[in-house]
């Protein structure tokens, strides 16, 4: 809007609490909403000051301001922009009041005085009115104060529409109406002061809810992007990337607002912050959110095999349904996340061309697809970001820290580390698979298994991982076990399930890295025992098969050795895993101790 308009409404509101430089910062609710009608053009008062006695708000309320200039323009004018973007717009939103447009528009009484009066303060003017800063603040602010408040405001708009200032109220502040989806660059520079972190939100939280939570302060295109903790789950947490600092500082001041039911924290945080989670270089989902207006779905758990076919015939209506949820563009609605190397993740996502679609999607949540059921999420750009810079940046094996190396034993049963591929990763084992399992499963190549060389990985919580290490007598062993092997089916005795292994060649120090705390745990582990005198530690019983003989077992610290060489780490020990009965790799006379972070766990297979 560039023109001058024909009225201006002068507003004032006053809620149950803070006042001032504070409203709305408590999230009480508006008790008073005043506005007189000022005639531009004439510039005289058109319509004396009206006061709404309401506890609340009311859209009955907000029409009659937009019927008041019918036939004419109107724009609103207020002291600040409190009223509108911390009062008004938040308490609408809560209570799914519709706004009329002329509430997303409006004249900043300060900025324009400012244009003519750069160094003096509006105070000068009696805007703030004197009698407020005798109130108790604690009090409701009485009417006829409020009433007073837009009489001078008014006398305001008069003196500089007048001569000598004539000035013209032109370019309004402007409410975003709704949040716009993008996507953002990695190469893109973000201001720090524009941006903050909003904790405790509902798992099930979207960019949108965000921006419901934030009505009134503009954010950036693309601005939202919830956080997804190391498993590809939303933690609670989002980034929210504000036009400039001044909405930021505004939305510092709804710290312990609600959502629902629960209250949400905001913080500061910066620019590098919001591109770790939201920035992204990829073509492919540059070209994939590049659609407007857009509704985005995540599916999990898809099968490996997964097809652009199979998912659309997942969304079409079945047999006797007439709900309908195609998928916008077809395949090229359908992004499925790969690793680097190519292979699929399990997870994808799908466009939707409206709400009513998307919902309809919704409602598949944990059918089947193939043998596999599939959960669905509403997502948006910023995790369909995040979930792709994850897969794809990520190395297989990141290097790992060593935070603990030098505090814990450095004896290893491990080979020094190389660049040979001698070793075996074996990924997706059934959980309940034991040493048998997988020894029965390399067949043939059992005999080519290294003196203690099998080695499972555990998750945090001390259950298996689905991966296992296997140590080999060369690199031509292990490589033509893993071509026989590759996505063989392995079943498990102790249970009903089978599934296929992805079998690889790997080298030793790939294999260390995971097993001291690379790609699953991030954290340095290993596995110790206690010796049946309660004293002192020693690396896990090493019980051999007959066949392994020849091979020298690796020498072992004696107690008083390893106590004096390393500090007491008694408190880092937990109280045994409960083993399941028929374990044969366990000794009876020891007992397994875990650090609270540890992953893994090596088994000796043995003979009977």
């Amino acid at each position: 809007m560039t023109a001058q308009v024909d009225y201006l409404a002068v507003v004032f509101a006053a809620t149950s609490g803070a006042s001032g430089e504070l409203l709305g910062s408590d999230e009480k609710e508006l008790v008073h909403l005043v506005w007189q009608l000022v005639d531009v053009k004439n510039k005289k008062v058109k319509v004396e000051p009206c006061v709404s006695y309401n506890h609340f708000l009311k859209q009955e309320i907000l029409m009659q301001i937009k019927d008041a200039g019918t036939g004419t323009s109107v724009c609103l004018c207020t002291d600040g922009q409190l009223h509108i973007r911390q009062v008004i717009h938040p308490e609408a939103a809560s209570k799914n009041i519709l706004v009329p447009d002329c509430f997303y528009s409006f004249f900043d009484l300060r900025k324009e005085f400012k244009k003519h009066f750069p160094t003096s303060d509006l105070k000068a003017l009696n805007v703030h009115i004197m009698a407020e800063s005798t109130l108790d603040p604690a009090a409701i602010m009485p009417p006829e104060i409020a009433v007073q408040q837009v009489q001078i405001m008014a006398n305001i708009v008069l003196a500089l529409l007048s001569e000598p200032f004539s000035h013209t109220f032109s370019n309004p502040e402007k409410v975003s109406e709704k949040f716009e989806t993008g996507t953002c660059s990695k190469m893109e520079k973000v201001c720090d002061n524009t941006v903050i972190r909003a904790r405790g939100l509902p798992w099930q939280s979207s960019d949108q809810d965000i921006a419901r939570f934030f009505r009134g302060l503009n954010i950036a295109k693309g601005g939202a992007a919830l956080c997804l903790n190391a498993q590809g789950r939303r933690n609670g947490e989002a980034l929210v990337r504000f036009v400039s600092e001044e909405h930021r500082d505004l939305a510092l001041q709804r710290h312990k607002h609600h959502m629902g039911n629960r209250y949400i924290e905001v913080y500061k945080a910066t620019g590098e912050d919001f591109l770790k989670i939201a920035g992204g270089t990829s073509n492919e989902v540059a070209m994939f959110l590049s659609r407007e207006d857009q509704i985005i779905v995540r599916m999990r758990g898809l099968p490996f095999t997964a097809t652009h076919e199979q998912v659309l015939a997942f969304f079409s209506p079945g047999e006797g349904l007439k709900e309908t949820c195609p998928v916008s563009g077809g395949k090229d609605g359908i992004l499925f996340v790969r690793y680097p190397d190519g292979r699929p993740t399990g997870d994808a996502f799908v466009l939707f061309a409206c709400e009513e679609h998307a919902q309809c999607a919704l409602r598949k949540h944990k059918e089947i697809l193939g043998r596999r059921y599939i959960e669905l999420f509403k997502s948006t750009a910023a995790e369909v970001q995040q979930v792709l810079n994850r897969y794809s940046s990520a190395p297989l094996i990141p290097v790992a820290p060593a935070p603990l190396v030098s505090v814990l034993p450095t004896v290893s049963l491990l080979p020094p580390p190389g660049s040979v591929r001698d070793c075996l990763r074996l990924r997706g084992l059934p959980y309940t698979a034991s040493i048998e399992d997988i020894l029965t499963f390399l067949g043939e190549f059992t005999h080519d298994i290294r003196p203690h060389g099998v080695h499972m990985v555990l998750n945090q919580q001390g259950r298996p991982s689905g991966d296992c290490f296997i140590q080999m007598t060369s690199a031509e062993r292990a490589l033509l076990a893993s071509q026989r092997l590759h996505k063989h089916v392995m079943s498990s005795q102790r249970g009903t399930n089978s599934r296929y292994v992805e079998v690889f060649p790997c080298s030793a120090e790939e294999m260390g890295l995971v097993l001291m705390g690379g790609s699953l745990s991030h954290t340095y582990t290993h596995t110790l025992t206690r010796s049946r005198s309660g004293t002192g530690l020693s690396p896990p019983p090493c019980l051999s098969p007959p066949s392994y003989s020849a091979y020298p077992a690796p020498p072992v610290l004696a107690t008083e050795a390893a106590a004096a060489l390393y500090p007491p780490i008694g408190q880092m020990l937990l109280p045994p895993r409960p083993l399941p009965p028929g374990h044969a790799y366990y000794p009876v006379s020891s007992q397994l101790y875990m650090n609270m972070n540890m992953n893994y766990s090596a088994y000796y297979p043995r003979y009977k």
